[in-house]
This record gives C-alpha cells, sequence and structure tokens, in this order.
C-alpha cells in the first residue's frame, strides 16, 4: 500500500519500520555508528576542500571512494528502519542478510556517483570555461536547485518516496533469498532511494559537494522526507526550502551563509 493512503499522512505505513528498529536496537546503532565514522572521515578528507558550487572531482578513484563514505554517512540513518525491518524478517538465516542488504544500497549510489562523476566530466571537457561560475557556473547552479524544487512536486517523486516510507510493501514485492538475494534487495531499494534524492543530490553539488554544511542539510532533508510522518508537509516545506536557496543564488549569492564561490572567497 501507498503511503499516501493512509490518513494519518504515512505514520501508519511507517510504523513496521518504526518496530523493527526498536527490536533491533543493536544493528541500528551499529549502522549509526558507521555512519558517524563517515562523517568524521568526511570531514577529514575535505579539509580545505570546499571550492563552493561545481567543486573539482579530482580523479575517479578518489571520487568514488569519498562518494561512496559520503552516501554511508548521509543515507544510513535514514535507511535505518528499513534494513531493521529487512533484518526481523529474515530473523535468524544469516547475521550478515542486513550488511549485505546496506552494501547493496550502497552499491546503488555508487553506480549514481559514477554517473554524475561522468556526467561532471563530459561537461568540463565540452564546454570548459563556459560553466566557470564568472560565466554560466552561479545561473546553472540556481537552476539546478529550481528544478530540484519542482521535482519535489511530480508524481514520480511521490512514487519513489512512497516506496522509501512505505519499506514493509517494498521489501515483500521483491523478495529473494540467500546472501546474493540480500545484495539484489539492497540494490533495489537503492534505486527507489536514488529515484527519490537524485535531485536533492544535484542540488548538493550545485551548492558544494565538498561543503560539510551543504552535506549535513542535504542529509537532514533526506531524513526529514523519509522519516517524518507529516509527509505533504514535509514535501511542500523541501520545494519551498529548494525554491528560496535557488532565487537567493540567482539574485542575491551573498545572503546564503557558508556559500563559498568557487574563488575561494566566502559570501
Amino acid at each position: 500500500m501507498r503511503a499516501a493512503a493512509a490518513p494519518d499522512g504515512g505514520q501508519q505505513a511507517l510504523n513496521p519500520a518504526y518496530a523493527a528498529a526498536r527490536t533491533r536496537l543493536a544493528l541500528v546503532a551499529a549502522l549509526c555508528l558507521v555512519a558517524a565514522l563517515g562523517w568524521v572521515w568526511s570531514a577529514h578528507a575535505m579539509q580545505g576542500m570546499d571550492a563552493g558550487p561545481w567543486s573539482a572531482l579530482g580523479t575517479l578513484g578518489w571520487f568514488l571512494g569519498t562518494w561512496v563514505v559520503m552516501m554511508a554517512a548521509m543515507m544510513l540513518p535514514s535507511v535505518a528502519p528499513t534494513i531493521a525491518l529487512y533484518s526481523r524478517l529474515t530473523r535468524a538465516r544469516t547475521p550478515l542478510a542486513p550488511w549485505l542488504f546496506a552494501g547493496g544500497y550502497l552499491l546503488t549510489w555508487a553506480a549514481a556517483g559514477l554517473a554524475g562523476y561522468a556526467i561532471g566530466a563530459t561537461a568540463h571537457a565540452v564546454l570548459g570555461d563556459t560553466l566557470s561560475w564568472e560565466r554560466s557556473g552561479r545561473m546553472l547552479a540556481g537552476a539546478t536547485l529550481l528544478v530540484a524544487a519542482v521535482y519535489e512536486l511530480t508524481p514520480l517523486k511521490d512514487v519513489c518516496l512512497g516506496h522509501c516510507r512505505s519499506p514493509l510493501g517494498a521489501l515483500l514485492g521483491s523478495w529473494r533469498d540467500g546472501p546474493l538475494g540480500s545484495v539484489r534487495m539492497g540494490v533495489r531499494n537503492g534505486a527507489w532511494c536514488v529515484g527519490c534524492c537524485w535531485a536533492l543530490m544535484a542540488s548538493l553539488f550545485a551548492l558544494g559537494v565538498m561543503s560539510l554544511t551543504w552535506m549535513a542539510l542535504v542529509a537532514a532533508i533526506i531524513a526529514v522526507e523519509k522519516l517524518l510522518p507529516w509527509r505533504r508537509v514535509v514535501t511542500y516545506g523541501t520545494a519551498a526550502l529548494l525554491l528560496g536557496l535557488g532565487l537567493f543564488l540567482l539574485t542575491a549569492p551573498d545572503a546564503l551563509p557558508g556559500l563559498t564561490t568557487p574563488s575561494g572567497m566566502t559570501m
């Protein structure tokens, strides 16, 4: 059943995952510990690297490794109830099942990061300085945020978010047994999550992918969208926030505290 069908705005759809999280506290705590270590590592690795919107992505190997750690830090807390629910459904079949599920989930985000890197590298190779901050970069960054705001209100976003907020139906509808099945189910759940959050991740690139401040803001938005019961309020609130950020970036970037321009000057 879709989360939107719940009369209380989605709380009923989230209850199985919350109940599972309460009975799998050790697993949830372990996932949050991994996320915390990801934040610590990200803070160390990205120290002094915040070059603002469209920051240089470095080599493919370095970016992909950093991206996966960032996704673990940002996404594991919000997906922890789903992994806990999966662990409860598998019961004692294998203690590695939830971790294989989490690995498959992060594998999907690694593929999304690889696609983002390919798009960025291609744009840089084809357009060169055309997308620099002084030319079209600021307009593109603002437009990216506006597109993300619009996407929040689209049917596709609603469908993907519904699967993220209703993990029981999503898990039972794609059940696979065995270790490989755990990975495949994690990949499938990650695909719904990418469909739900790709525009927010694009916004992170537009604001500064190497900025812990914007990274934390996007992670908080994702967690709020997935975990809080007031689905419509959260969706429209996120759209309004992205719209405001986009307009400020286009018209008055100095009104955004913490925004670093590519020249290295903090506005």
